[in-house]
């Protein structure tokens, strides 16, 4: 809730203004990183590197606080690099961006580590836990520092995943709150390298104060994942389903992974091989090519 407070001479109509905005729900913040993880990982000593870009063609027209970032018409994304440090544990920095406006934004820096169960790529009942710390900018968020835990919980087939991430937003500082946002992916193998699937994320509000479902944020992607090259490709389109949502949002995350120091070179191009960058992916051999779709 932001804090009003009364200065003499200050008009009435804006103080009574600035208390209705107080009221209203905050709009939707443009997002830099829009995917489910599924407890896949890089292999030990392996680096990975994924451009996302988010495009909003139509968003919503006012900010989420006062001098904030308009997610209109906006593009939103982040570089990401991911290094294996065990077969349980990878680490990954972000370096998030918006272009608003002809204008190019930074969001300062992220710093994430993600436990898993060891080999989840190839389990049909997998978990794990990550967490990211942000230092943000004044443009993005109220509060300069920010923790995400997501838990990853999801059962996988040959032919279908289902993943949920319930995942807990904890800003710091005066305007600190604890948001559950919450994201889901059920995904169908067409193909060896080819799968679509729906996506879905949302916003529930600060944790004991949910407002109304209209006031929240809920949005569906359509999503599609296959391989060009040596680069994983994933891109979706997403609807807002409450007026608090975007309308309309694209996504893509652009994915390569470097070949493991001291692999041969036909286990460095499986390394690489058809994974959903949409979810940190394991990009290791597998033991069994029988074995279930190995989504990321």
């Amino acid at each position: 809730m932001i804090e009003h407070r009364f200065r003499p001479g200050l008009p009435l109509g804006l103080l009574a203004g600035a208390a209705c905005s107080a009221l209203l729900p905050a709009p939707a913040r443009a997002t830099d990183e829009i995917q489910v993880y599924n407890a896949g990982i890089a292999a030990v000593g392996q680096f990975t590197i994924q451009q996302h870009l988010n495009y909003i063609p139509l968003g919503v027209k006012e900010p989420p606080f006062p001098g904030g970032l308009i997610s209109n018409n906006s593009i939103n994304g982040t570089p990401e690099f991911a290094y294996g440090m065990t077969d349980w544990w990878e680490v990954g920095l972000y370096l998030p961006f918006a272009i608003k406006d002809q204008q190019f934004l930074s969001n300062g820096l992220k710093l994430r580590t993600l436990f898993v169960s060891p080999n989840a790529d190839q389990r049909n009942f997998f978990y794990g836990v990550n967490f990211e710390f942000s230092n943000t900018l004044p443009r993005f968020l109220q509060s300069r520092f920010a923790l995400e835990i997501r838990p990853i919980v999801g059962v996988r087939n040959a032919d279908y995943e289902f993943i949920v991430n319930p995942i807990v937003d904890a800003s710091f500082g005066r305007f600190g709150e604890v948001d559950f946002a919450p994201a889901a992916r059920l995904a169908r193998k067409l193909a060896a390298d080819t799968f679509i699937g729906l996506e879905y994320y949302a916003d529930f509000g600060p944790i004991g104060a949910f407002p109304s479902f209209a006031d929240q944020q809920h949005t569906l992607f359509a999503v599609t994942d296959f391989k060009l090259g040596v680069f994983d490709v994933d891109f979706g389109v997403g609807y807002g389903l409450t007026p608090a949502s975007d309308r309309w949002v694209v996504k893509t995350i652009i994915g390569y992974a470097f070949p493991v120091p001291g692999s041969n070179s036909a286990a460095s191009e499986h390394a690489s091989g058809p994974v959903n960058p949409m979810a940190h992916a394991s990009m290791r051999p597998t033991l069994d090519e029988t074995s279930p779709w190995l989504a990321r």
